[in-house]
């Protein structure tokens, strides 16, 4: 019988699991407020998987504010992982790596997620240039793929981000002001998912109050929040007025986005011929739309890792990454 893998993605605002079986789940969890309920928490996660021998291990987490540096991060992190399972962990490097060899080398463990990722979405396109287009609630990956093999430019955040690989930008938790910033209040009062909700291309979700302000995540309070950024309240501007506001603000981060995936294609040090686009994460639908701007027409063939994965196992796509690669190594 062939063993069962749990990986694990432990990022800053949520901690998700899923096993090389199928199975996944997530579940919010702000690290940067509450980083010494780590241990407790990530040993009830592990014990809803009970049939899982070993553990494969990403993350995002150590960048949390609440950590002096990424090693200190990193280091945290590991050492919060409990001892039942015997655990490994991805690198940047392509290989996993033991938890003891992982301390040694904290900046190749750090932020790796997109990585591994990559790595798996890479079968999807095995021949030829393909890319990666993986949006979350927070943030974008662009990553090229030559014949299935990840083929970025930079590999740390930094790195990353100087290369466009990597935008902060995402479908829920970008703050407005970071999208658009003239004549708007430089303040976190409300986030693209307010826009998004109010757009219709993201439902409302009455549960979720880690909003600007705390209270849910419908229609009503989005309104209210997106009049914040411009001065004023629902009594003093119209529906009409914001709503033409939001749609301007979801067209800016489009281009955003567009302008990263130009950079990244064109900017590369060789011919790149993309022939397949593969999107992943919470918006797939902001990638589509993202790369049709930046190659309007483009003949390349589209594959959705949420159509092939189904909603709960692609939300969860880094941790069922981990846990295939590492199901597949010791075969």
């Amino acid at each position: 019988m062939p063993k069962i893998v749990l990986g694990l993605d432990i990022g800053g605002a949520n901690l998700k699991a899923a096993t090389s079986a199928g199975r996944a789940t997530s579940m919010p969890f702000p690290l940067w407020k509450q980083p010494d309920k780590l241990p407790a928490a990530l040993a009830e996660l592990i014990a809803d998987f009970p049939e899982s021998t070993e553990m494969a291990v990403t993350m995002t987490g150590e960048l949390c504010d609440c950590f002096a540096t990424k090693r200190e991060g990193v280091t945290f992190i590991l050492k919060a992982l409990p001892s039942t399972l015997r655990a490994k962990v991805w690198s940047t490097a392509g290989t996993f790596a033991s938890v003891e060899r992982a301390l040694e080398e904290p900046l190749r463990i750090a932020a790796a997620n997109w990585h591994a990722l990559a790595t798996f979405a890479g079968r999807e396109a095995p021949i030829g240039d393909a890319l990666l287009l993986d949006i979350g609630t927070t943030t974008t990956d662009i990553v090229l793929l030559d014949c299935g093999v990840p083929s970025p430019s930079g590999h740390t955040d930094m790195e990353r981000l100087q290369t466009s690989e990597l935008v902060y930008t995402g479908v829920k938790r970008t703050p407005i002001c970071a999208v658009v910033s003239a004549k708007v209040c430089a303040e976190f009062f409300a986030e693209i998912r307010d826009v998004n909700i109010l757009l219709g291309l993201i439902p409302e979700t009455p549960d979720e109050t880690d909003t600007a302000d705390g209270r849910p995540a419908t229609w009503e309070f989005s309104l209210a929040r997106l009049a914040r950024m411009y001065g004023g309240d629902t009594e003093t501007l119209s529906e009409d007025f914001l709503i033409h506001r939001v749609t301007r603000i979801h067209a800016r981060q489009v281009e955003q986005l567009a302008s990263a995936i130009r950079e990244v294609v064109l900017g590369s040090q060789r011919g790149i011929d993309i022939q397949t686009v593969v999107v992943s994460g919470a918006g797939e639908w902001l990638a589509l739309k993202a790369f049709a701007a930046a190659f309007p027409d483009h003949p390349a063939k589209r594959i959705s890792l949420g159509e092939r994965l189904g909603p709960i196992l692609s939300a969860c796509a880094p941790a069922y990454a981990v846990a295939v690669l590492a199901s597949e190594e010791q075969k």
